[in-house]
């Protein structure tokens, strides 16, 4: 009985470290500008990093959402790649996005947007695939930004004559 404990705890060990783990994307998130008032125009700037021997598959598609916001109103409602305009790459025979440089997505703050500091969470779903490991994932990986909404644009600082 000891012995097959011990082989089942052995087992899913291996198999733990056989399998990805949520590690395999780090996203780095931001918006521009920081500060906004209603109406304004502002983007949300992602860079995505991925792990050393991982590559991340365009299909099936690289997908990202945003959880609803009152304050901030999308085109749509989620982009793909192609949407981001990522650019696909070839190595060895093998398509895979290239995600070297940030990416931004488009909004408008909502007219209704209250004053003060908001939280705007999201995800990135994404099909990862490793040469070395031989495994395919299918993840995604949540990032947040904070911002921050004026009610009217401040006046312009006038010089004393």
């Amino acid at each position: 009985m000891k012995k097959r404990a011990f082989l089942l705890f052995f087992g899913l060990l291996i198999l733990a470290a056989v399998v990805p783990g949520e590690d395999l994307i780090r996203i780095e998130s931001s918006v521009s500008p920081l500060r906004l008032v209603r109406g304004q125009e502002g983007r949300v700037i992602l860079k995505v990093a991925v792990k050393s021997g991982i590559a991340i598959n365009p299909q099936p598609s690289f997908i990202v959402e945003f959880d609803a916001s009152p304050d901030l109103v999308f085109p749509k409602n989620f982009f793909t790649a192609p949407d981001l305009n990522i650019p696909v790459i070839e190595e060895s025979g093998k398509e895979r996005l290239d995600l070297r440089k940030p990416f931004e997505i488009p909004f408008t703050v909502s007219g209704k947007a209250g004053r003060g500091v908001h939280r705007l969470e999201g995800r990135v779903k994404y099909f990862a695939i490793s040469a070395k490991g031989g495994y395919c994932y299918k993840g995604s990986e949540k990032f947040v930004v904070t911002f921050s909404t004026r009610l009217a644009v401040p006046l312009p600082k006038t010089t004393g004559n």
